[in-house]
């Protein structure tokens, strides 16, 4: 036999009298976390109940009002599509600040950017309009225009208001035609 070094004959020793612990064969030892709750989810399927039930808008009052969300796809998109791009389920490719912009620089902005963007085959960018905090007692002027100026590209084939983590409802997802 060979000799074993002082600690661990100690150890040993110590340890001569002691047994396992009987456990149950499917003992819990860690506590589970509860699991995730998709607020965003649900919130998004809300929505898009109440719009089934009041029925499709036709867009024309959208985007007058302070903190209003803005959603728009053309006819023949599939309504999983919509919902997808409103949980933010694309990936953004690109990036437009339309922020302090009059509405002529903004609406050559936006149609450079549209182009550029149709050119390099993106699907999804992201269009920052902002909220109208600035403007007049009349409403956000550049997110009324930017949905009117989107509505008229044949290259866009649905928008709609940004997660809050995006930039809300001074923010627009748009999905491109490739």
């Amino acid at each position: 036999m060979h000799d074993e070094d002082p600690d661990t004959a100690l150890f040993r020793a110590a340890m001569a009298d002691v047994r396992p612990i009987r456990t149950r064969q499917n003992a819990e030892l860690r506590r589970r976390r509860p699991p995730p709750v998709p607020g965003q989810r649900h919130a998004d399927d809300r929505a898009v109940l109440r719009e089934l039930a009041h029925g499709e808008r036709d867009g024309s009052e959208l985007g007058a009002e302070l903190g209003e969300a803005l959603a728009y796809a053309r006819p023949g998109l599939q309504r999983r599509t919509l919902r997808r791009l409103r949980r933010g389920e694309f990936s953004v490719m690109a990036e437009l600040d339309l922020h302090g912009q009059t509405v002529d620089s903004a609406r050559r902005l936006l149609t450079d950017f549209l182009n550029e963007c149709h050119r390099r085959h993106l699907g999804c960018i992201r269009v920052i309009h902002g909220k109208g905090r600035r403007s007049s007692n009349a409403g956000p002027v550049l997110k009324g225009q930017v949905d009117r100026w989107l509505r008229q590209r044949d290259d866009v084939l649905a928008f709609c208001s940004a997660r809050p983590v995006d930039g809300g409802t001074g923010a627009l997802y748009v999905l491109l035609r490739r």
